[in-house]
């Protein structure tokens, strides 16, 4: 195959050159960092659609000795069918555009254990993929059981720092992303569909995060940790495709701990077998396992209802909190401690406490009983339920288990069950995903979780305890109505001050604007919206800010004090000229914003106000029109992230107003709304 280079009028000269030296690649790559690979012609390094790892592998091995280069890139739309492994080495990485593909070639008569992409030598670190797909040609490889190792997408041995994200990753015999012995391991934000084996399988690996993944299963699990630990698997969507194993399946064997794994805000749903499977085998203390489970949606799983591997959790030979989880219509028990694989853990003492879940409409099968929650290994094993709401389970709600005082047998009044809405009905505030709506009608689950977990996060009104379910302690919690549980509104002011770049001021007695020898200064607002949310308009919305600074003095410059949208939410514990959270930057010193025609750092303000530079601090309010902005918060059209507020030129123009921690409350800012 011949490379071809971009200036056209040297490619005889090379191709001689190349013949005479025996190299086969380019004599150089584009500019630095980027290395670029094309099926048109147009590339650093050009493809044809066959045997085109020959020329993505010149382009990894050109990045891994050329420490000015980092990125591989694969232009599309085009697919590069390979028929040999892509070798990746460290500091490196390979990304494409969305129309880029890497499929294997038909008939690929690969060994076992030979996957589609794996590092260039043991102890790679810093590799990162993503932004295309990986085809792994499934129905062209017809000769091999799937499961069994053969063709995995991504292999990664001994590695340490991986990313994988925004890829496409599908139709192979094997996992999607495999890892074994590696440590800070990133799969997120891609589409995993009907592969052969796991989405993601970590293997005595440290570090782990899963998160904002799609994940269709054909043959096992969506995500899967072996003997790992320190792992969080969060806001996934995992289900299956008519087959398929567990949506998320943990396992243990003998010493190596598994106390540091917390699985939260996933939606698992129509999986063949269980939502997640928990299992250990071997001999190790009891409490070298032990998970964190919460504010997960599992709902109609165990699809094949002739296995014994279906529920909503199974456990076996692991400690476990288990909170603020919906489980409903399962096939199978809700949560079940059972040994349905390996050979029991030895040992005893495993405990599993339930607190604050919903589990209603189990249905038996002849895979399960149709139980709210059972134990079959009454002998080792033992449930602590907590404040949990029961419902309509078929065989009944507890078997072999403690039934609590504290929970609840009553139907939870979901906001639509038949569409998975599990929200909680509210005659004074339920979240309907734009706005709060009143029911006329009152879940029992509100105020009715453990007394000693935290509802912080709750909007008032939260009756001073958190709901039952998988909303309670966030910010979509339903209210309990209770009004004399009325707090005050919620305000934050932070200055932003570009001298300080990292420095936090969120308790000064003032916030400044403009600009002067020193830097420029900005602020960060936010007051809570929460009990105007609802499909009414506000009329009116004004935010007044007390001018009091420079006293008796004028400026050179007018000051033009400017609202704008911040374009994410931040911290007022951590916020800064340089941050928005703790350890999460600005992608713009000073803030990051979008304009009233929503153009990020547009110069279309939301509000305006003039103070011309001849004009004296009068010690008064001055008035911003906000409605715009707030009713495009109430009506949910964005989230609330509260005001950015900046002088529009910034320079020989300071000024300062009162914050809310000034001493008198007649100073302080407000926001006046009116309906």
């Amino acid at each position: 195959m011949i490379i071809l280079l971009n200036r056209k009028s040297v490619i005889i000269f090379l191709v001689i050159c190349f013949v005479l030296s025996g190299f086969s690649g380019a004599s150089s790559a584009g500019s630095a960092p980027v290395v670029y690979v094309a099926g048109d012609g147009s590339g650093d390094y050009n493809c044809d659609g066959k045997d085109d790892h020959i020329q993505i592998n010149q382009a990894l091995k050109y990045v891994s000795e050329n420490s000015a280069y980092t990125t591989v890139h694969l232009k599309g739309p085009f697919t590069y069918v390979i028929n040999e492994t892509l070798l990746i080495g460290n500091n490196t990485i390979l990304e494409g555009d969305s129309g880029a593909k890497i499929k294997l070639v038909s008939n690929a008569n690969w060994d076992v254990k030979k996957p589609i992409i794996k590092e260039r030598s043991s102890g790679s670190h810093d590799i990162t993929i993503r932004g295309f797909t990986i085809d792994g040609n499934r129905e062209g490889n017809t000769n091999v059981e799937s499961g069994k190792g053969y063709y995995n997408l991504i292999h990664l041995k001994n590695c340490q720092n991986i990313n994988v994200y925004n890829m496409n990753l599908t139709s192979n015999h094997g996992d999607g992303l495999k890892t074994d012995s590696c440590s800070g391991i990133k799969l997120h934000d891609s589409t995993i569909y009907r592969l052969g084996h796991d989405g993601l399988y970590a293997s005595s690996c440290s570090d782990i995060e899963a998160y904002n993944n799609t994940i269709t299963c054909r043959t096992n699990s969506g995500l899967r940790l072996y003997n790992s630990n320190r792992a969080r698997l969060h806001d996934n969507i995992i289900t299956s495709d008519g087959s398929g194993g567990a949506g998320i399946e943990i396992q243990k064997y003998n010493s190596p701990v598994m106390d540091d794994i917390e699985i939260y805000n996933n939606v698992i749903y129509k999986t063949a077998r269980v939502g997640m499977w928990i299992f250990g085998a071997g001999s190790y203390p009891d409490s070298s396992a032990d998970l964190h489970i919460h504010h997960n949606q599992i709902y109609d799983t165990g699809t094949k209802s002739s296995s014994i591997i279906i529920g909503g959790i199974i456990s076996d030979g692991f400690n476990a909190l288990i909170e603020n989880n919906v489980i409903d219509g399962v096939y199978g028990a809700g949560i079940v401690q059972k040994n349905v694989y390996s050979s029991a853990p030895s040992g005893s003492g495993y405990v599993l406490t339930l607190r604050n879940n919903i589990i209603t409409n189990s249905r038996s099968s002849s895979g399960g009983s149709g139980d709210g929650v059972s134990n079959e290994l009454t002998g080792t094993h033992s449930f602590v339920l907590q404040n949990n709401c029961f419902y309509g389970n078929e065989a009944g709600n507890c078997k072999n288990v403690q039934v609590s005082s504290s929970d609840i047998k009553a139907d939870p009044r979901y906001a639509d069950r038949n569409n998975h809405d599990y929200h909680l009905k509210s005659n004074t505030g339920r979240w309907n995903g734009k706005s709060w709506v009143n029911d006329g009608i009152n879940s029992p689950c509100i105020d009715a979780g453990y007394s000693l977990s935290d509802y912080s996060a709750e909007p008032q009104d939260n009756g001073g305890r958190i709901n039952i379910g998988a909303y309670g302690n966030t910010k979509y919690a339903s209210k309990s109505g209770s009004a004399g549980n009325q707090a005050a509104e919620k305000v934050y002011d932070n200055r932003l001050r570009e001298a300080s770049p990292e420095a936090v001021f969120q308790n000064t007695s003032f916030i400044d604007v403009g600009g002067m020898s020193t830097g420029r200064y900005r602020d960060a607002m936010w007051f809570d919206l929460s009990k105007y949310e609802t499909s009414a308009e506000i009329d009116n919305a004004t935010l007044s800010l007390y001018w009091y600074y420079p006293a008796g003095k004028t400026r050179p410059e007018d000051t033009v004090i400017e609202v704008y949208r911040p374009a994410s939410a931040w911290n007022p514990d951590y916020v800064s000229w340089n941050k928005r959270d703790r350890g999460i930057a600005w992608k713009n010193p000073g803030g990051d914003w979008y304009d009233k025609n929503g153009v990020l750092q547009g110069s279309t303000p939301y509000a305006t106000v003039t103070l011309k530079s001849s004009t004296l601090p009068d010690n008064k309010y001055y008035k911003l029109d906000v409605t715009d902005l707030i009713n495009e918060y109430i009506g949910g059209k964005y989230v609330n992230t509260g005001f950015l507020i900046k002088a529009r030129t910034e320079n020989n123009n300071y000024i300062a107003f009162y914050s809310m921690e000034a001493g008198s409350e007649n100073q302080r800012p407000k926001l006046d709304l009116k309906t």
